[in-house]
């Protein structure tokens, strides 16, 4: 029998006729709520393959009140950092049977114009119908643009300094960095410069306070350049103009600006681990093929974003709010870092 619906695409009524069972049973077998024998399974399979069958998911979500889908809004700019996050959240979302619809605002910092964007990004988000929404950002409070998004939908926010530790989750730069600050001083360095980061950032933030608090644990002094950035470029410029006696190691604020600074004192003579030491943080790939290869801290980003969204998914599952859960850093000790030379 050819198909009944629209243009001769399959109907689930058809599926069920070719599979000799109801229309009901191949309707449990989709939603995963009733029982289906193994042999009545088996048949639907195959007559879903034979009719190239596919749901309907503005019916199923008229039927059920849900569309399996999940909204995403990242604020900032684009970096190692926020795509890894949302690899990882694609990748949970896909294990947990939900689609992503991904709003990315490349908002350098907030301004004016800020909650206007992200209102507009929010609303089509909603209405497009998602099950709940997770909200990225490297801005400190950065969360309260988006209104009462959380009141009308569940809501995960990820950031390192959210303003309500519930329904949140994020790294720990503040810990990595206190574990690249004493692997430095478990060495034997007493000169310790800190090149930091994008200082709108909470992240930047959280690294330098914890250079600091490292330094005074040890009774050391601070060698600080102020952050601008998150890129090589900005490490290269600070290695080019550097006192290169005034330090025997270096904590970077991330990879790139480690990476940047490297060139630039190799390019004045200046080799590590030989002529100093230097850590940076995010573990990128391809930092472990530097040269040397580069002794960093990771923050798995990855899974910072499976957990927002198994968060998430529990919140739409259960209606209950969720304390915030926290990915812990690693660091990776590798040929960029050494006692100081005599």
């Amino acid at each position: 029998m050819p198909p009944t619906g629209p243009h001769g695409r399959p109907r689930m009524v058809d599926v069920g006729r070719l599979a000799h069972v109801s229309a009901q049973t191949v309707s449990r077998y989709f939603s995963g709520h009733g029982y289906v024998s193994a042999d009545a399974r088996v048949r639907i399979e195959e007559a879903v393959a034979t009719l190239g069958y596919r749901p309907n998911p503005a019916a199923r979500q008229l039927r059920t009140n849900r569309s399996d889908a999940i909204g995403i809004i990242a604020m900032g700019p684009s970096n190692f950092g926020i795509w890894t996050i949302l690899n990882g959240m694609t990748a949970q979302a896909r294990r947990e049977g939900y689609t992503l619809v991904i709003g990315q605002l490349e908002i350098v910092e907030p301004s004016p114009s800020s909650p206007r964007e992200i209102r507009a990004s929010l609303e089509q988000l909603l209405a497009a119908g998602v099950d709940g929404l997770v909200f990225a950002t490297p801005y400190q409070g950065g969360e309260h643009l988006i209104g009462d998004a959380g009141e009308r939908t569940p809501l995960v926010v990820v950031s390192e300094r959210p303003g309500s530790p519930d329904n949140s989750a994020r790294a720990d730069s503040y810990h990595a960095g206190l574990l690249a600050m004493r692997h430095l001083i478990g060495l034997g360095h007493r000169r310790i410069l800190h090149v930091g980061g994008d200082p709108t950032t909470a992240e930047s933030a959280e690294r330098e306070r914890s250079y600091r608090d490292a330094l005074a644990e040890a009774g050391l002094t601070a060698l600080e350049v102020e952050g601008r950035d998150w890129t090589p470029e900005w490490g290269y410029e600070i290695g080019a103009r550097v006192d290169a006696d005034s330090f025997t190691a270096v904590f970077a604020a991330n990879d790139l600006i480690a990476s940047g600074f490297m060139s630039a004192l190799r390019e004045r003579g200046r080799v590590a681990p030989d002529d100093y030491s230097i850590v940076g943080i995010d573990d990128m790939p391809e930092m472990r093929f530097f040269a040397p290869p580069l002794t960093s801290v990771s923050l798995d980003f990855a899974e910072v974003g499976r957990v927002a969204i198994g968060m998430l998914v529990e919140r739409i599952r259960t209606g209950r709010s969720l304390a915030q859960r926290v990915v812990e850093p690693r660091l990776r000790v590798r040929a960029s870092t050494g006692a100081p030379s005599a």
